[in-house]
């Protein structure tokens, strides 16, 4: 039998469950099924073109020195994780055991997009969330470690807006956050104590002038433009102190890394000199910020980290391709990111990798 006759078979079973058990019970009796299907067939890639996957299956992986993909010279290496697509936008569970990611099925940044985790120890790879929108989370703060909810935004009708899911992944713990007529939400990030997000907004079926937002999840507060509408940010990330937030600004022809205060005020620009300057995140001690950057003439972006007060930045990996989205580990001690031999722009997609965090002086 194909694994993808199994994984119909799985999912057949899973529907049938759900109508005459609990939902918890549901997902142990799913994922028992479908680990002895797996011991029967072998562990083989999850591929975008099996039907849609419940929205927690969790499929055992090989052990932890398997996981890990050959060096590259500059010491980074790839997660052998087997899912099909482009792995983009890794971001750390509190423990730093896990890594959460989004696998856009088409490509490159091309939806439907689906929510996994990977676990270390025990290594498996559970799918979060898989319904046929667009389901992406950001790299950074995205899994808070109060709430153990994890954030996300998904295109679901009408419009791209915020939701939140449980990290245990319950089927239908899903919660909308965001809910605007004319507006979308995208790219969000949570605050420390996980009362708080903050996300990139602009008009429907506008793509330019992008706002950031801010807004307390129990709707207690009304939204709170942090920049300027008639400016373009993007891409905001809360520090792990909670006093800062972080974004890109598109500005004389280029993006560039700033700071604010997390009411709004005190905006600061920390990046310098030529090149764009993305995908930012901070250090789990809130003293630098990781971003992907073509900065010094490179042909495709790399990594770079500079401190938040601005200065010189230190390059992270060196790659003739190309690395960005990273994500800093709450213990300190690695860097994950996407990355892609070339430029991946209209590519099959990145993978994801991990390198350690270099010596910083301060």
């Amino acid at each position: 039998m194909h694994l993808s006759k199994q994984w119909r078979l799985a999912y057949e079973l899973d529907r049938s469950y759900r109508k005459v058990n609990s939902m918890r019970r549901t997902v142990a009796e799913f994922c028992s099924f479908l680990t002895m299907l797996l011991v029967i067939a072998g562990c083989q890639p999850i591929s975008p073109s099996q039907p849609e996957l419940p929205e927690l299956t969790i499929v055992p992986l090989p052990t932890l020195s398997t996981l890990y993909g050959v060096q590259r010279e500059d010491g980074a290496r790839r997660v052998n994780i087997p899912v099909d697509g482009s792995l983009q936008n890794p971001a750390w569970s509190p423990d730093s055991n896990s890594l959460l990611f989004t696998r856009f099925q088409d490509g490159y940044n091309a939806e439907p997009a689906d929510l996994f985790v990977v676990d270390f120890s025990p290594s498996r790879i559970i799918v979060l969330i898989s319904d046929g929108s667009g389901n992406v989370n950001l790299p950074g703060s995205s899994w808070n470690p109060h709430t153990r909810n994890i954030v996300f935004s998904s295109s679901r009708e009408p419009h791209d807006e915020i939701y939140l899911v449980n990290d245990h992944g319950g089927l239908g713990d899903v919660i909308k956050i965001t809910d605007r007529a004319n507006m979308v939400a995208y790219e969000p990030s949570l605050s420390p104590d996980g009362q708080w997000i903050v996300f990139e907004s602009h008009e429907l079926d506008a793509e330019d002038d992008g706002t950031i937002v801010k807004f307390k999840i129990d709707g207690t507060m009304p939204y709170q433009n942090l920049t300027n509408p008639d400016e373009d940010s993007r891409q905001p990330n809360w520090s792990p102190t909670g006093d800062k937030i972080l974004y890109q600004k598109f500005s004389d022809g280029q993006w560039d890394i700033w700071v604010m205060n997390s009411d709004g005020t005190n905006h600061q620009k920390v990046s310098s000199g030529s090149g764009d300057k993305t995908d930012a995140s901070f250090s789990p001690d809130g003293r630098w910020i990781v971003y992907s950057s073509n900065e010094y003439g490179l042909e495709f972006a790399n990594l770079f980290i500079i401190p938040v007060s601005g200065g010189n930045a230190v390059r992270t990996t060196h790659y003739e391709g190309y690395d960005g989205a990273p994500s800093w580990s709450p213990d300190g001690k690695k860097i994950a990111f996407e990355s892609y031999p070339g430029d991946p722009d209209d590519s099959s997609g990145t993978s994801l990798l991990i390198i350690d965090v270099p010596a910083l002086n301060q």
